[in-house]
């Protein structure tokens, strides 16, 4: 018989957020880029942040991943509050953080060391957060490039002989390398052709399946959020607009600005108009910083 115990911290495992923000807010000089921002991203789901450009879906996502600093709220990552970058926080514990919490970006080859062949990038990481040498070290970076569908000859290679795709998959085998509890994907899918994207969308679903692993996933597509994404959090000049399942927001939008999101989709029969600057609040909405 199972014991009572064992099972209630299981259960409690299993409902804690995987990584959680309460009341984010993020300001550069004068500029408010993230305003009061609380979202929850559960174990092995998939949570989509969408918005146009200066929304502070990027912020928020690079604030989450520990590359940014808030200026206001609390992030946690499993039960626990994320370590600070100051001098107090313990290196343990930012080691831990940077395990369990991942980062792809939208530009692969800007991520990846140029002169750097692929399987000594993936190999690097494995050195710096595991025990693994030698053979063993290999092995495990040749599994990681199979789990993403590259192979010895991209193994050997520089990051200039991939194609954009390649590279990409190149950058997702380093992020799961350490095992990650979160990934978080800035925008990965979006420097990609169609087909590719297709590709990697595969990719990813197959992956998560596998792993148990949690996405919380960057978009301006909302094409690509219906295939992958369970939940969605619609971003607007900084602050959270809308939230729900991805099929309720989706298929019955509540907000005007979601509306408009979805009607600026590209489809059979479609013709772009401009929006009136005062429709959605007046002034231009200003480049979210990088």
């Amino acid at each position: 018989m199972p014991d009572d115990a064992a099972v209630s911290d299981e259960a409690a495992e299993a409902a804690r957020p995987a990584l959680e923000a309460v009341g984010l807010s993020k300001s550069f000089g004068g500029f408010v880029a993230v305003d009061d921002v609380s979202l929850a991203l559960t174990p092995g789901a998939c949570l989509a942040v969408v918005g146009e450009s200066g929304s502070g879906k990027t912020t928020t996502a690079r604030m989450l991943a520990g590359l940014e600093t808030p200026t206001a709220g609390t992030i946690r990552w499993a039960g626990q509050d994320r370590p600070g970058a100051g001098r107090r926080a313990r290196a343990a514990e930012r080691r831990q953080f940077a395990r369990d919490v991942q980062m792809v970006f939208q530009d692969p080859y800007a991520s990846l060391d140029r002169h750097q062949r692929v399987g000594d990038c993936v190999g690097e990481v494995l050195a710096l957060h595991t025990d693994l040498r030698g053979a063993a070290l290999a092995g495990r970076v040749s599994e990681l490039l199979g789990q993403v569908g590259l192979g010895a000859q991209q193994a050997r290679s520089l990051p200039r002989a991939l194609s954009g795709g390649q590279r990409q998959r190149v950058a997702i085998a380093r992020a799961l390398a350490v095992r990650p509890r979160v990934l978080v994907l800035d925008e990965a899918v979006a420097a990609l052709d169609v087909s590719v994207q297709a590709q990697i969308i595969s990719l990813l679903r197959d992956i998560r399946e596998q792993t148990g692993i949690a996405y919380l996933f960057i978009t301006h597509d909302l094409g690509i959020v219906r295939h992958i994404c369970d939940d969605i959090v619609v971003m607007h000049r900084g602050r959270i607009v809308e939230r729900g399942t991805t099929t309720a927001v989706l298929g019955s939008p509540q907000h005007p600005y979601t509306v408009e999101l979805l009607e600026s989709v590209p489809r059979r029969g479609w013709t772009p108009r401009r929006r009136p600057a005062a429709a959605l609040g007046g002034r231009p909405v200003p480049s979210e910083p990088d």
